[in-house]
């Protein structure tokens, strides 16, 4: 069964399933690395670009355009292994009131009990999730509905490491492997797209929506209004993450919003007109 408890809360929806909603979120990405608020182009560490000193401060300025979440990756602690932000995502957690996701590092049970405060909403595994599914499934176990899973993806094959290594496992035979774990969501990345500003990759995005049992949320390259329509028209879409377009003006935060969630529920009143089989 598809658990729903966390977005619930987020979303303010009944108990019908999260992922046939009207509901879309725009999920600003606060990415650290060496305690600034940065943007990778593909994950490469060398194609960097610094948009603040602060983060807390570009924490709150999300809160006051009206983020319903937000999305925290410590790029430090994911090329090494182990979180290194901690101290400023804490600072972030207390000084916003709204839920927050957080990945980066987190490769032991011990490293995502001291991350789950009551502060911090969910946890994002990714590297460590996939080269050891018993890890996952443990994390799960203690930690129901409040584990995301991030599908990180390089022409179809999971990506980790910091996207520095390649697997061999498709990432769609990854999302059906996981289908009875209680996740919370799966944040599906296509790595090509990742700070390009060139536009979603629908087509993927639409497969991985078809076959999760989980909430999807989308990653990687939208820079537009147009990009947020295609994204939000697919069905089993619950939210995008949206960074460097933000930080670089080609989208406004409320415009993106409103848009998105008008395409949801033009969405979902077509669903429920002509349901699906």
């Amino acid at each position: 069964m598809l658990d729903v408890r966390c977005w619930r809360a987020v979303l303010d929806l009944p108990t019908s399933s999260i992922r046939h909603s009207a509901s879309m979120l725009i999920i600003p990405a606060i990415d650290l690395k060496s305690g600034k608020v940065v943007r990778l182009t593909q994950g490469d560490p060398g194609r960097q670009t610094i948009y603040a000193d602060d983060p807390v401060a570009v924490a709150l300025r999300w809160q006051e355009a009206g983020a319903k979440r937000l999305h925290i990756v410590d790029l430090d602690g994911a090329f090494e292994g182990t979180p290194r932000q901690s101290g400023i995502i804490k600072r972030i957690a207390e000084a916003v009131d709204l839920p927050i996701q957080v990945g980066g590092g987190l490769r032991t049970l011990a490293a995502i009990d001291a991350l789950l405060t009551d502060r911090v909403s969910f946890a994002i595994l990714g590297t460590s999730a996939i080269l050891d599914q018993r890890f996952l499934e443990e994390a799960c176990t203690r930690y129901p509905g409040r584990i995301i899973l991030a599908v990180d993806a390089k022409e179809g094959k999971v990506a980790v490491k910091g996207w520095m290594e390649t697997t061999e496992t498709s990432a769609l035979e990854l999302i059906e492997t996981v289908a009875t774990f209680p996740l919370a969501a799966i944040i599906y990345t296509d790595i090509s797209k990742d700070g390009t500003q060139d536009g979603p990759n629908p087509e993927a995005l639409r497969k991985v929506a078809e076959i999760s049992r989980h909430p999807v949320i989308a990653s990687g390259g939208i820079s537009s209004l147009n990009d947020v329509r295609r994204v939000a028209a697919i069905r089993g879409m619950v939210g995008m993450l949206v960074g460097k377009a933000l930080y670089a003006g080609a989208l406004d935060f409320k415009e993106a919003t409103e848009v998105a969630v008008q395409t949801a529920r033009e969405r979902h009143a077509c669903e429920t007109d002509h349901p699906l089989p």
